[in-house]
């Protein structure tokens, strides 16, 4: 998953340009679009989750590309194409203006359980930089964690505009080369004679069923999928969208897949299941490659491509989903003012400020679970529970826009809307579900603590801190340029 902006509202139809500024429609081919949309959410980090089915990993990707990632890219080009601003303005119009906030608030509030798991990855991917054993001791990951973290804000405050291109160079040095080096040398492993750490044949293909805790692990890859929604904006620059966007979707959906699909399989050659880390596992097979062909040193020089990859990511989109909470707040006075205050380069400061000291709780939980591939996971089941509320309210909105607006016209509908938005909606509640079954990989500890976290932070951070923004909202809130 990558984060990104907020869609910015284009001008209305109609509405007049300024004459010194004539601009003509610019239209980008379907290809582009595929390739903007596979750099947007395909990533080597969910590799290792996968890694741990071997072969039933190809099953276990296609099942959530079917039943969510298509659904979810074919309804929000819909949206898009039919309502500027986003995900608030589709959930407002659709349902109601206290849903639509429900929504962008979980797009932002995913980001507080978000960053403590991607940062997790970080830590433990330079540990194989400095010291290996550093990446399952959980106080150094909880400092890292920390450090990084608040060094994001403090980039971020300052408003610059260095890092911004570090983010489009993420998919080529952090994705695309890691991920090519990998499979290639999988691939030579295994032609060298090498026996393959997991079986590969036929017969391996469906995972092996023993009870649900056995397929818990195909919920985080919703959470890889997610970000589809931000490219439907895209859909008004292609010249024949009808056509060319189910192009691009199922272009993209193909990339993405073998970006997730390879690499997961290159590091079930190498790693047996029992021996993987959740957080490690990419450097963990990296290692094991390179050592096998000789060339150790270079797991370090890959480990700081993929450091540098994802705090590059980090530090473009920190502002993100703040930015576009910021913006609904101040129009409809959702948070209070001491929320809405912008520094004087116009970055939200107090929400970050806010978001940084939940992340830091959350962090410091690292140094008090025992394992560290048990707390990461339990983050990226939080932060994908937080993040499938917001497709549950998107798959129900363009549902009932579709009825209570059939006329307004979209650059793209979906065939049979009703059916594609319920395969969605059906497959992101029954995600969610399967999220409170603990992992048999992870199962050392009570069933209570797992439920009562991961049902917790769901609870919390999803639901009764919108509602209470909701419940508390004061009409003075709403900014003055914005009051009637």
């Amino acid at each position: 998953m990558t984060l990104t902006e907020p869609a910015r509202e284009t001008p209305a139809a109609g509405a007049p340009l300024t004459p010194s500024a004539p601009q003509a429609q610019q239209f980008i081919s379907w290809v582009t679009l595929a390739m903007m949309t596979t750099a947007s959410v395909a990533n080597l980090r969910p590799s290792p989750s996968m890694a741990l089915y071997g072969l039933a990993a190809v099953f276990l990707y296609l099942v959530p590309a079917v039943v969510f990632l298509l659904p979810t890219a074919l309804v929000s080009a819909e949206l898009a194409s039919g309502w500027t601003g986003g995900v608030y303005r589709w959930v407002s119009e659709g349902l109601s203006k206290p849903l639509g906030f429900l929504a962008v608030w979980c797009q932002f509030a995913m980001t507080i359980a978000y960053y403590p798991s991607l940062l997790a990855y970080v830590a433990s991917t330079f540990a194989y930089v400095i010291d290996p054993r550093l990446a399952d001791n959980g106080l150094y990951v909880a400092v890292v964690i920390v450090v990084i973290y608040w060094a994001g804000v403090f980039v971020s405050s300052r408003g610059t505009k260095a890092v911004a291109g570090l983010a489009g160079m993420g998919l080529v040095i952090g994705t695309l080369i890691p991920g090519v080096v990998l499979v290639v040398l999988g691939l030579v492993f295994l032609a060298q004679g090498n026996p393959s750490a997991a079986p590969m044949d036929s017969g391996h293909f469906l995972p092996p069923w023993t009870g649900l805790a056995s397929l818990v692990l195909i919920v985080g890859n919703f959470l890889s999928y997610a970000g589809m929604e931000m490219n439907g904006v895209h859909v008004a620059s292609l010249r024949e969208p009808g056509k060319q966007f189910p192009r691009a979707v199922f272009a993209a959906t193909g990339l993405v897949l073998l970006i997730f699909i390879l690499p997961a399989l290159a590091i079930s050659w190498v790693m047996p299941g029992e021996d993987l880390s959740l957080t490690a596992g990419v450097m963990q097979a990296f290692q094991g490659f390179f050592d096998h062909f000789g060339v150790g040193w270079l797991t370090k020089v890959v480990g700081v491509l993929l450091v540098a990859a994802a705090l590059g990511g980090m530090l473009t989109w920190l502002a993100g989903p703040a930015k576009g909470l910021l913006m609904v707040s101040r129009q409809e006075g959702y948070l209070p003012p001491v929320l809405q205050k912008l520094n004087r380069r116009g970055v939200p400061m107090n929400i970050m400020v806010a978001q940084g000291a939940l992340t830091t709780l959350i962090a410091l939980l690292y140094a008090f679970i025992p394992d560290v591939s048990s707390a990461y996971w339990i983050f990226s089941v939080i932060t994908t529970q937080i993040y499938l509320v917001v497709y549950l309210l998107m798959f129900a909105a363009v549902v009932r826009l579709r009825r209570t607006q059939p006329d307004r016209p979209r650059g793209f509908r979906v065939p049979a809307v009703r059916l594609v938005a319920g395969v969605g909606f059906v497959a992101s509640v029954a995600a969610m579900c399967i999220g409170f079954v603990p992992p048999e990989q992870f199962g050392g500890g009570p069933l209570w603590r797992y439920l009562l976290t991961v049902g917790g932070g769901l609870l919390v951070l999803g639901l009764l801190a919108p509602l209470a923004f909701l419940k508390l909202r004061k009409p003075h809130w709403v900014a003055p340029e914005h009051r009637a």
